[in-house]
This record gives structure tokens, sequence and C-alpha cells, in this order.
């Protein structure tokens, strides 16, 4: 008992200082995000080897989407057609045919307003260089005041001091009208020339998308049934295959139903608006402004600039020049406002960011036929991403 009182008491332990509330971990609020090294690096290489091979087959997957696109789009005919008894073989070759009779007829419509328009580009080409390059012209300007900075620059340079007293030679320098006439001018066959090659390369794309469409119709839901049947002898699978296509079939059935009404409306009101304000060959600026509209938002700056530059040109003031533009603008407004938003929300509801940024991604892949195909494969991808599992967090970021 006295050993025990003896006995000397354990050490307390040490005490230790409370953190501050400033200096408090707050573990409850950390996210853990393990970050896998090789498949991060797998990923990366996969991601960039996938957009090389989109751009390097541009020339065969625009025909390929357009070619679908618009079978999507007018298979429902065709299935119409069949329900009056006319076979799937003649109905799609009546399509075909119709198609083909109406962008003759369009063009045929258009075409001398359209010659007009060619015929008056060496007048325009005349006028622009006038403007840029006569007296007191923007181009001569800029090119004076370049020469006056080479100048400064070069007098102002660093001298080896051997050469200090020596006596240098004045340098000759061309004057800026001289070099004004000389850079002025402007090989308009150059133009012509790649014009004539890009519309080759269009008609020949158009060929391959109407044999495309053709062979498409004609094959009616071959190729879904063959999609349904690869997916696996799971029942489940083949339903959330059927409805994934289903899906898909009438968001861009929709959505080219309303790229077809807004375009139209939007053609036919930039015609009276044009001809009102007096532009020449109002007719073929409105068959461009509704092919430019296919483009959502780039399309509307082109036509605008595209307008107010003819109007520029035929009236020489600026007043109708605004007026066109302002015109063009008002009315892109006026039917994306009100006659898209109200077919959008039948079509699956998209983020608005979402789709410009799309728009920016397919447009630096593919050029023009990415800003017009940017939406409907952007809707494909969140269909599917919205029916298979571990993509509900894309279809989440492109979601309304």
């Amino acid at each position: 008992m006295g050993l025990a009182m003896n006995m000397p008491s354990p050490p307390l332990p040490e005490t230790v200082p409370s953190a501050s509330p400033q200096e408090a971990p707050t573990d409850g609020l950390r996210l853990p995000l393990p970050v896998p090294a090789r498949g991060l690096a797998l990923a990366i290489i996969a991601t960039v080897v996938f957009l090389y091979a989109l751009q390097w087959a541009r020339d065969f997957l625009v025909p390929l989407a357009l070619g679908i696109l618009l079978s999507y789009t007018l298979n429902p005919v065709v299935c119409w057609l069949e329900r009056w008894r006319v076979r799937r073989s003649f109905g799609a070759t009546l399509i075909t045919a119709a198609i083909l009779c109406g962008s003759a007829a369009t063009i045929e419509q258009v075409r001398g307003e359209f010659l007009n328009i060619l015929g008056e580009l060496p007048a325009v080409t005349h006028k622009l260089s006038r403007l840029l390059t006569g007296q007191g012209g923007a181009l001569q300007r800029i090119q004076a005041a370049a020469t006056e900075i080479e100048q400064a620059t070069a007098g102002s340079g660093a001298v080896a001091p051997a050469a200090v007293g020596a006596k240098r030679p004045p340098r000759k320098t061309p004057p800026p009208a001289a070099v004004a006439a000389g850079g002025s001018s402007i090989k308009v066959i150059d133009w012509v020339w790649a014009g004539s090659r890009g519309l080759a390369a269009f008609l020949g794309q158009a060929a391959m998308v109407i044999f495309l469409l053709y062979f498409l119709l004609l094959s009616g839901d071959t190729f879904k049934r063959k999609l349904v049947r690869l997916t696996g002898p799971s029942l489940s699978k083949k339903k959330i295959t059927l409805q994934i296509l289903d899906d898909i079939n009438t968001s861009i059935q929709a959505y080219m139903f309303m790229l077809l009404v807004t375009n139209v409306l939007l053609g036919l009101l930039m015609w009276l608006a044009l001809s009102a304000i007096g532009l020449e060959n109002a007719g073929a600026w409105a068959v461009v402004a509704g092919l430019l509209h296919l483009m959502p938002y780039f399309g509307t700056l082109l036509l605008a600039a595209a307008t107010g530059a003819a109007a520029l040109l035929q009236f020489g003031a600026l007043q109708p020049a605004l007026m066109a533009v302002g015109a063009a603008l008002a009315i892109a407004t006026l039917v994306g406002t009100v006659v898209t938003t109200w077919m959008t929300g039948r079509i699956a509801r998209m983020n608005a960011a979402a789709v410009f940024v799309s728009l920016l991604f397919w447009g630096w892949l593919w050029g023009v036929w990415g800003l017009l195909l940017g939406v409907p494969l952007i809707v494909i991808v969140k269909v599917v991403a919205e029916r298979v599992a571990g993509l509900e967090v894309l279809a989440e970021l492109l979601g309304d």
C-alpha cells in the first residue's frame, strides 16, 4: 500500500493547442478526385486521334451525315406513300426526282438574278479598288504610315563605333503612292478560279448525297432492324436500342421540319424587305438568306454583312446599307425568337451555351459544313447519352 502511494504518477499527455476557426480542416467539404495518370494519358491520345480522323475523313463523313439526316426527314413521306399502295422503290424514286426537279426549278427562277450579280463583279471590284487605293484611300494611308515607321526604325538603329564618322549613303525608299499603286492590284481571276473549284466540289458532294439518300430511302428500316439485332439476345437491350433510334428519328424530323419552316419564312420576309428598300436582285438575296440561316448565329451575321455591302455598293450611301443590315437582323431575330423558340420546345431541349460551343467545335472541325450539321449531331449525342449508362454527365451538360 505504501509502495503504491510512493510510485511516481505517469506523465500527462501534452495538450495540443486547438486550431483556430480559420485553420480548421474542412474534411467534410473536400471532394476526392483520383486521377489515374495512365488512363488520362490514353484518353487524351485517343481523343486527339479521333479528332484527327474526323477531320481527315471530312469529305466522306459530311455527305454521309447529310444523306442520313435527309433520309430521316423524308422517310415518313415514303411510308405515307406505302400506305396508299405505292411501292417503296417507286416512292423513293418519286421523292428523289421531286427534289431534283424542285432544285432545278428554284435555280432557274433565280438564275437571272445570280447572273446579274456575277456580271456586276467587275464594276464592284473596280469600285472597291478605287475606294481602297484612291486619293487619300485607307490602303494608301496605311502603306504610307508603314513606310514612315520603317524609315524611322532604320534611322534610329545602333551604329558600330568604327563607322561613327563614316558617311552612309541615303536609303532610297519608294514613295507611298508607288507602293500603293504597285500593291493595289486585285486578282479577280484567282477568286473566280477558287469559286469554280468550290462549286465543282459542292456539286460532287451534292451528287453523292442524292445517291445516298435514294438508297437509304429504298432500304427502309433495314438498318434499324440490323442495329436492334446486333445489340444481342437480351430483350431489355433491344428495347433500349429501339427507343434510342425512335427518339433520334423524332428529334431529327422535328428539327428538319423547323429548319424548313423558318428558312422559307425568313426568305419570304427578306425578299419583301429588300424589295421595299430597292436592292437589286432581291430574290437571289432571299435565297442566300434562307441558305445562310441554316447556320445558327453565324449565318445571320454573314447575311447582314453581305446585304449591307451590296446596298452600300449599289446606292453609294450609308443609310440604305444600314437599312439592309437592320432588316436582316430584325427579321432573323423575329424568326429566331418567335418561330424557332416555339418549335424548339417540341424537340429535345438543349442548353444554348452547349449548342453554341458545339457549333464552334464542328465549325472548327468541318468548316461551313460543320456549322450546318452541328446542331443535328449534338441532338443525336444528347439522345444517346440520355439512354446509355455512364453518359449521364454528358446528357446533363447538354440538357436545358
